[in-house]
């Protein structure tokens, strides 16, 4: 097990007058800045983030302490990593209560911790943020170089994309595997042509499925940022926190927060409602970009047999066909997705313990782990619901 170091390569002088700095708001930052490092997908923005420190998702008692990780050169932002104080693990989904649980059991303290992520976005993509490989690497030498000093018990880095895994790896991180299912667009002209390339029997079983949510008499809208009115958010709002009270669990965004980005970004977010002459009874939230539809949020007021399958996965299937959309990410989890043309895909998470033993602990785990997620992959590839293994 290799020790946090900064990476051993020879740097460009032109990254050595650099200046690295911590941002506790991305109000500190120029929204055209950050996003000129961020790219296109939707929960990288500026707008997004941004959003959820104004509404108060993350900061002040949330747990989640913005602490961005910034580069610049000339007052010009050149390299940038989300990057939060956690005193809690929730809102993540890479779950290590097991390993707090255990520094607890020890009588040491596993929180607060570091933790770059997208706070409740568990959607796979660039961490580290920048046009240049040096100033990425600059960048990231001096965030373990102080996250080493800092004396808190970890570092994580969740869903980067494969090329950050191997980076953070040659670092000194224990890389860790997990698998969600996504949809891919490989040119389908309709949702029946996707259908025929399904096997008799997910193709029937879909289709039974569509007919009984059909039946439900329901008028289906789909809203982006500019014709969502107050009314539209407040309706799913309720939508949302009813989900989360039917799982015995609290909310995590505010209910300012929707409408908010609503306004902020509101060519990136999708909200597709569910109406019963004129009354809005359901609704799902996705975030849209260029590549990609990514399924967040669900909620309904009256128990309707198969309308979540059909506003949550084939509404959004059928949209990405017609928008020309690559893919369609259903968020974490969810073997059943399977059975509906999702496919099961890796993602990464990179994590650094400070504790020596516990660090050797959680390596000999994410090695046996890792295994089991091999084993699982190879399970979920003999149940494609594809009529071939290519599709």
């Amino acid at each position: 097990m290799k020790p946090l170091t900064p990476l051993d390569s020879t740097q460009p002088q032109m990254s050595e007058d650099a200046d690295f700095a911590f941002v506790s708001s991305l109000e500190q930052i120029d929204p055209a800045q950050w996003n000129a490092l961020a790219g296109g997908q939707a929960c990288l923005t500026h707008a997004f983030l941004c959003a959820l420190e104004r509404t108060g998702c993350v900061g002040g008692d949330t747990g989640w302490l913005p602490r961005h990780a910034t580069l610049w050169r000339n007052n010009e932002l050149i390299a940038a990593m989300p990057l939060y104080l956690k005193h809690h693990s929730y809102g993540e989904y890479v779950f290590d209560w097991a390993w707090a649980d255990a520094y607890a059991r020890n009588g040491l303290e596993y929180y607060p911790k570091w933790l770059s992520a997208l706070p409740f976005c568990p959607i796979p993509g660039t961490r580290l943020l920048g046009h240049q490989e040096a100033d990425r690497k600059k960048l990231l030498r001096e965030v373990l170089g102080y996250v080493g000093d800092s004396g808190l018990s970890s570092f994580h880095v969740l869903f980067p994309t494969e090329a950050e895994g191997h980076s953070l790896g040659d670092a000194g991180l224990m890389m860790r595997h997990g698998v969600q299912f996504h949809w891919h667009n490989r040119d389908y002209t309709d949702f029946d042509h996707f259908l025929s390339q399904l096997n008799h029997d997910k193709r029937k079983k879909i289709r039974q499925e569509r007919r009984r949510a059909s039946a439900h008499g329901l008028e289906l809208q789909w809203l982006d940022g500019h014709h969502a009115d107050a009314d539209d958010w407040a309706f799913f709002y309720r939508c949302y926190a009813t989900t989360y009270a039917l799982h015995r669990s609290t909310p995590y965004l505010t209910p300012d927060f929707f409408p908010a980005l609503g306004r902020a970004l509101p060519d990136g977010v999708r909200l597709l409602l569910a109406r019963r002459d004129g009354q809005a009874v359901a609704g799902a939230f996705y975030l849209c970009d260029g590549e990609a539809l990514y399924g967040r949020y669900w909620g309904a007021i009256e128990q309707l047999p198969f309308l979540h399958f059909e506003l949550c996965y084939y509404q959004a299937i059928d949209y990405c066909i017609k928008h020309g959309l690559k893919r369609f990410e259903g968020g974490a989890q969810g073997e059943h997705k399977l059975s509906r043309g999702l496919e099961p895909v890796i993602t990464r998470s990179a994590h650094w313990i400070a504790d020596p033993r516990f660090r050797d602990a959680v390596d000999r785990f994410l090695d046996q782990e890792s295994t089991g997620i091999q084993f699982y992959l190879d399970e979920l590839s003999e149940r494609t619901p594809f009529r071939d293994k290519t599709g």
